[in-house]
């Protein structure tokens, strides 16, 4: 009888523990780095280390374009026919909706409650430095909103990883596939295949995740005085930090009374993706591996396939808070008054001109800026909140992997119970 036992992973062996590791050794690093050498020598160290932060994105955004592709069509043509697509698809948009309309009433309220940006001191802001994201609001308006969802070209789409013209694409494509029955099936069969493969390669590239997020955080702090933003944008990250908690409360409870325990289990998994998008600050990156962690809590692969690259356009919910925390917090800072009636417009323009902007670079500030030119606030306002932006994009980014997440849960927990409960009538 062979009593050989299997001796369990330490947590720091697995690939959460080595991430936080690498979080810590790459904050200490970048701390001795500031202090010990010149301002010009720490930028340049930081340009350099980043670069490992860069690789570690970039092999995630190769693989992003074809799984979404492949899975996202053998998800729609898994589902059957037009009816499924658009029952779950209604499912989906409510959610996100509803999300988003939670998470900006939220930044709303804190902003207003603990307002920051009252007496806020002026000077020593570098206005220079908000130039670049002001520059790219001159293309957000609504028309280009709607070219943007529309792509000219797949491959294009795919080349740029704009991820809501490839959900649009491949839900032709696999609503089309769908149409024609088993003549397509080799094709289907063919990308299924493909998906795999490229689930697979998640596997190699997250290995490269301790790497990419020590280099991340070695960068930032090598540059930053941590002490100085923390007295100096007390108040402001405070005060943000109340409302994503908050919204972090109010998600877990969603997840508790839709999920009931298994809401525990969804948490245990997603913490490796929870992790990297906060070290990483991009939750692009755990695009792949939330699918697999998805796939082994439960959710079936059509419904992860399809709700994933629709959330990623359509549901960022951390986001979308701090839109409507930072546009009012700017406008608090200048003196302007915005009555009850003005932040509700506010509101519903964020609802709108934030989907589907995910690809873009610092898309949070981008819509920030857009909506204060709308309202008349100034736009240069973008320039007090940009030294401590990268830290409440590492919160807003993993907040976003948790809305996602659990509105993928609970869709697929429907869709498994509206199958159970669909019994033939004698």
């Amino acid at each position: 009888m062979n009593t050989t036992t299997t001796k369990k992973p330490s947590f720091f062996s697995g690939l959460t523990g080595q991430i936080l590791i690498a979080m810590f050794l790459g904050a200490v690093l970048g701390i001795i780095i500031h202090n010990s050498i010149s301002a010009e020598a720490a930028q340049s160290f930081s340009s350099k280390i980043k670069m490992l932060a860069t690789v570690f994105i970039r092999l995630v955004q190769m693989i992003i374009s074809p799984l979404v592709f492949t899975t996202l069509v053998v998800g729609i043509a898994k589902l059957g026919d037009i009816k499924a697509v658009g029952r779950i698809g209604g499912k989906a948009l409510g959610w996100f909706f509803t999300a988003s309309f939670m998470s900006l009433l939220l930044g709303m309220f804190f902003v207003n409650i603990l307002k920051p940006g009252v007496g806020l001191n002026l000077s020593n802001v570098d206005l220079a430095s908000a130039s670049e994201v002001a520059a790219k609001t001159q293309s957000l308006s609504f028309e280009n909103f709607i070219e943007h969802i529309v792509p000219k070209s797949i491959f294009e789409a795919m080349a740029t990883n704009e991820i809501l013209q490839i959900v649009i694409f491949s839900i032709f494509f696999g609503l089309a596939a769908a149409s024609l029955g088993s003549h397509v099936k080799p094709v289907i069969n063919a990308l299924d295949k493909t998906s795999h493969i490229v689930l697979k390669m998640v596997n190699y590239v997250m290995k490269f995740a301790p790497i990419g997020v020590f280099g991340a955080i070695a960068g930032v702090f090598a540059v930053r005085d941590f002490q100085e933003l923390a007295i100096t944008y007390f108040k402001f990250f405070g005060s943000f930090l109340i409302g994503i908690s908050s919204l972090w409360v109010v998600l877990i409870l969603v997840g508790y009374i839709f999920l009931k325990s298994r809401m525990t289990v969804l948490l245990k998994r997603i913490v490796g993706p929870l992790i990297i998008a906060f070290g990483t600050t991009s939750s692009e990156a755990v695009f792949p591996k939330l699918t697999e962690e998805l796939e082994r809590f439960g959710v079936k692969d059509k419904i992860v396939s399809f709700m994933l690259p629709l959330g990623y356009s359509f549901n960022l919910d951390g986001s979308m808070m701090y839109m409507t925390f930072a546009s009012i917090f700017i406008a608090q800072a200048y003196g302007v008054h915005l009555d009850l009636g003005t932040q509700m417009t506010m509101l519903l323009v964020l609802m709108l001109t934030s989907k589907g902007i995910a690809g873009v670079p610092r898309a949070s500030l981008v819509v920030v800026a857009a909506t204060c030119g709308m309202f008349k606030i100034p736009i240069e306002g973008i320039a007090l909140i940009l030294p401590i932006d990268h830290f409440c994009d590492m919160f807003r980014s993993a907040t976003n992997v948790l809305g996602n997440a659990l509105a993928t849960s609970v869709v697929g927990q429907w869709e498994a119970e509206n199958e159970n409960e669909t019994v033939p009538v004698e």
